[in-house]
């Protein structure tokens, strides 16, 4: 378990601390999202349960995620991550990749992702497309 990590940033909080995440928040930002439309809210609640999650929140509203898999000694795998239209174009998804990177439990592991459209994002922090990235897709 990652120990407590909070940044402030402009008005927003970016913090690991699960007590504030919004299920419902979180449900309704990967209902919209490519990857994750198809999950029920069972599955949501159970990934949350058993990953690190990472909040934005805007006077206690959350509006970003992103959740973390690890095994603490050499990798993570980076994903669900999520800001709402209204709160993009503000520096907060880089604002939340610097936080992530930047924490003493993950600095030195080797982060793992998968996008379609945000390479740039990623890129800026370390990321690099690995064409040989290899993925079980499960039906």
């Amino acid at each position: 378990m990652l120990k407590l990590d909070e940044t402030k940033y402009n008005d927003y909080l970016i913090s690991n601390d699960k007590k504030l995440l919004s299920l419902e928040k979180i449900y309704e930002f990967l209902s919209k999202s490519y990857w994750a439309n198809n999950r029920t809210k069972e599955v949501i609640n159970e990934s949350i349960k058993n990953s690190e999650c990472y909040g934005i929140y805007l006077d206690n509203n959350q509006v970003g995620f992103a959740r973390l898999v690890t095994d603490y000694s050499v990798m993570y795998w980076l994903c669900d991550v999520y800001i709402d239209v209204k709160h993009r174009k503000k520096g907060l998804g880089k604002k939340l990749m610097e936080t992530i990177i930047k924490n003493d439990q993950l600095i030195n592991l080797t982060g793992i992702l998968g996008t379609k459209d945000a390479h740039q994002l990623y890129e800026k922090y370390g990321f690099v497309n690995a064409q040989g990235f290899m993925r079980r897709k499960v039906e």
